[in-house]
């Protein structure tokens, strides 16, 4: 089977480190201005922030890289007002707002130096900008070293976390208050990073991950940046790997949760599909679901909740972050569905309580709304070997090896005369290549 490996893999936890010593960060600075700096030396950035199209800028000094591979170019280049109005040769801070409910703002990059904030959007300023940081951002500091965003959900509304020294400052963006605290257990972060809804505070040339509403962190950091957010010889997780031929690519299972989150899984690992702002990359399945430690069979989400079911065993996790099993499981699949196994694919589709197994050629329809859960009905189906399934606002896909059948409904793929034409995975579905 194979399994995708992107030119970085993040397999992600956390520890802490001590203080900056921000006379050294001065240093820095002087040293990287007007120079051409290589990111794999070590080096420590200004700021990272995603534009509207997902594309992540890493600058340092005048400098920027555009993605996590390539060469340092000189930011004026992609925001030419940066440099017209501000010849100090560094962003001190940047983010990408999210506030939904505000479209002339959502999306715009803001970046902050000095007591100046700039507006982009598209890579054009915004007229009326640079403006004082108090005007748009009351009761944020000037001479910021790092700001991320934060979507309600994450936080508790739609905020802006601002980094200067020790302090952080979380912004409402509705209600323009701010709360300062203190985490003392985190770096000073010199910039901040919110990446496939996980948050990251960058120090020299390593990173913490950290919760946005506690500050906590679990886990063993801090880690090289080298080895996670950039293509580096000698460095990194599949740092050498080549993206695999679409061809090349099967799955194991494939859901989509209520939230609209989706997940393809192959062999010890899975990918998010519905992240494309961010890339596909993929991760160890355990480090989202812990306890799933050797692959999946198959998985479906209902009612909150992700079911995997590898062999005879059925683990239930609660569908918000982060995954927590369910208490008293995994249960076996007799117990919890009413069937043996093994099973190939199981789907659920949206608004609806019954999930459709598939175990060899035969779909099995159980009504996850009763009780005791027992197979309803059964029906043969036109295709042999499917891996894997789900069923999405345009139908059902099924899966078979590197290529998927699609019907409208779950009862066109088991009741259907004529068997549909395959169509083959594609690089907009896995981030394969043809």
């Amino acid at each position: 089977m194979a399994v995708y490996t992107p030119s970085f893999n993040l397999h992600l936890t956390l520890t802490l480190t001590g203080p900056l010593d921000h006379d050294h960060d001065h240093h820095e600075d002087q040293v990287h201005h007007n120079a051409n700096p290589d990111r794999c030396d070590g080096i420590e950035f200004d700021a990272i922030a995603p534009d509207e199209k997902g594309h992540t800028f890493f600058f340092k000094g005048d400098h920027l890289w555009n993605g996590f591979s390539g060469q340092a170019q000189v930011s004026s280049a992609f925001f030419r007002e940066l440099d017209d109005y501000h010849h100090l040769g560094h962003v001190d801070a940047a983010f990408r707002m999210h506030n939904r409910e505000k479209h002339e703002t959502h999306d715009h990059i803001y970046f902050f130096l000095d007591d100046k904030v700039f507006s982009y959007y598209n890579h054009s300023l915004e007229e009326g900008y640079p403006k004082d940081i108090q005007l748009d951002f009351p009761g944020v500091p000037s001479h910021l070293d790092a700001a991320v965003e934060c979507p309600k959900g994450e936080c508790n509304s739609d905020s802006v976390l601002f980094f200067k020294g020790e302090e952080v400052y979380n912004y409402d963006i509705v209600t323009q208050s701010v709360k300062e605290r203190q985490w003392a257990h985190l770096p000073n972060c010199t910039s901040a990073f919110r990446w496939l809804e996980q948050y990251y505070c960058f120090h020299g040339h390593n990173f913490t991950r950290f919760h946005p509403v506690s500050g906590e962190v679990n886990g063993v950091y801090p880690k090289d940046s080298r080895h996670y957010f950039m293509r580096c010889l000698n460095f990194g997780h599949g740092g050498e790997a080549k993206v695999p031929k679409c061809s090349e690519v099967t799955l194991d299972a494939i859901t989509s949760d209520d939230s609209g989150k989706t997940y393809a899984f192959t062999g010890h690992n899975y990918m998010r599909l519905d992240t494309h702002r961010d890339g596909k990359h993929t991760f160890p399945i355990a480090r989202t679901w812990n306890e799933v430690t050797n692959g999946v069979d198959a998985v479906f989400s209902y009612n909150d909740k992700i079911y995997i079911i590898k062999g005879d065993q059925v683990y239930i996790y609660k569908s918000a972050a982060p995954s927590t099993l369910i208490e008293g499981y995994p249960k076996s699949l007799n117990e919890e569905l009413g069937i043996e196994g093994p099973v190939n694919a199981a789907f659920v589709c949206a608004n609806q309580h019954i999930v459709h197994i598939i175990q060899g050629r035969m779909m099995k329809d159980i009504d996850l709304s009763a009780t005791p859960r027992v197979v309803a009905r059964e029906a043969p189906l036109p295709i042999s070997g499917i891996e894997a399934g789900m069923c999405g606002p345009d139908g059902v896909k099924v899966f078979v090896g590197s290529e998927y059948y699609h019907y409208k409904t779950p009862r066109l793929l088991a009741f259907s005369r004529i068997l549909q034409e395959p169509k083959n995975i594609t690089p907009d579905m896995m981030g394969c290549v043809e």
